[in-house]
């Protein structure tokens, strides 16, 4: 059986004069309001309230980024495909969102992930690679969230979302004019702990930016399954302002993107981005998506596909030529066989390394546990001799 989503649905740009500002609620028959600034064609367009200026350099720098987090998503996909990774979760089709939003961010804003802001964690220069540890199980993470102020990949829906406010409102209790933004999909909207961020965020003004991922489907949920009003409507009811942004468009997520973190660290507190993008493959590589969706619904949004939308304005401006692409893709290739090299020869963690760090002071079950588990080991080796 398949759901048909919100998906096909075309929503219309925005006709709102400033960022947060008063704006017309969407009526009967009324598609939502989106901020584009580059459209599917890749023609640019202008809009009343987000703008952004950009030189050939940075458009082919962001066009790098998507590129670059496509091809090792795609990579992390075939190792787990051939046993060498336990699961993923695919970013395909949401490059721009990722890209976007991270590249809007600045070094002293912290960042609070999901587990599938592979772009974002790009963006704030984690190593692709280090992403990939907890995937195979040989870490719990793999890199320190304070080195990029990039957080740790967040397996419980929407708790995250808690994290990034109270993290916020120390940073306002510090007198910091940094920002913090917290990353969720239209399924994690619909947790508790997100409603309860919502609150604590609006009550103490706190300086954080909610961007919502909404890729049509939570797992095989569709949107509509989840809520009877556009996600980004949601911010009104707790006091704060929201906003729904093109999520194939890269240059209308960074714009609305720094605009809200601005917003943000000038002590005008919380606000909601919804970028509107589709999942292009599975939820992770556990699931099917062709048991609940349509093939045409994405052959509607490959289209929209972010990465051909700009390769079109770069090259209607002239801002790119054959050597750039070509260049580029040596590059990918190169990025995807660090990836796989890595990954094979990522060194198992040490048995022992679970009873360590239990108790400060040590524990006499602990080290009983310890022991037991030891001399189970041993008998394998002796086995073996």
């Amino acid at each position: 059986m398949t759901v048909d989503s919100t998906a096909a649905r075309k929503p219309r740009r925005s006709s709102s004069k400033r960022a947060g500002g008063k704006k017309p609620a969407d009526g009967p028959g009324q598609e939502p309001e989106l901020v584009q600034l580059l459209t599917p064609e890749g023609v640019r367009v202008e809009h009343p309230a987000y703008s952004i200026d950009l030189s050939p350099a940075e458009l082919r720098g962001l066009y790098r980024d998507m590129v670059l987090t496509r091809r090792f998503d795609a990579e992390a996909t075939t190792l787990q495909r051939q046993g060498e990774l336990g699961l993923w979760a695919s970013l395909l089709g949401q490059e721009a969102a990722q890209i976007g939003s991270g590249r809007a961010t600045r070094d002293d804003d912290y960042v609070f992930p999901t587990y599938r802001e592979h772009g974002v964690a790009w963006c704030r220069g984690v190593d692709p690679t280090n992403l990939l540890g907890m995937f195979r199980g040989v870490n719990n993470g793999g890199w320190d969230p304070n080195e990029n102020n990039f957080h740790l990949y967040t397996i419980v829906i929407g708790s995250q979302a808690l994290h990034a406010t109270g993290y916020a409102m120390g940073v306002a209790k510090d007198g910091a004019d940094s920002a913090v933004i917290a990353y969720f999909g239209d399924g994690a909207s619909s947790q508790g702990d997100v409603a309860e961020a919502f609150t604590f965020a609006a009550v103490y003004n706190a300086p954080v930016v909610f961007f919502c991922q909404n890729n049509q489907w939570a797992i095989s949920e569709p949107t509509e399954k989840q809520t009877r009003v556009p996600l980004y409507q949601r911010a009104q009811g707790y006091g704060f302002p929201g906003v729904r942004v093109d999520g194939n468009d890269v240059l209308a997520v960074l714009a609305v993107t720094k605009a809200a973190l601005e917003r943000a660290r000038t002590g005008e507190g919380p606000m909601l981005i919804e970028a509107f993008t589709y999942r292009m493959g599975a939820h992770t590589t556990s699931d099917d998506p062709t048991r609940y969706r349509r093939d045409a619904e994405r052959e509607q949004w490959e289209a929209k596909d972010p990465i051909l939308r700009l390769r079109r304005y770069l090259e209607s401006e002239g801002h790119a030529d054959e050597a750039f692409f070509a260049e580029l893709e040596t590059e990918s290739d190169a990025l995807a066989k660090r990836v796989r090299d890595t990954v094979r020869t990522m060194p198992d963690p040490d048995d022992m390394a679970i009873f360590e760090n239990i108790y400060a002071d040590g524990h006499a079950l602990v080290d009983e546990e310890r022991a037991q588990f030891v001399a189970y080991q041993a008998q394998f080796a002796e086995e073996s001799n």
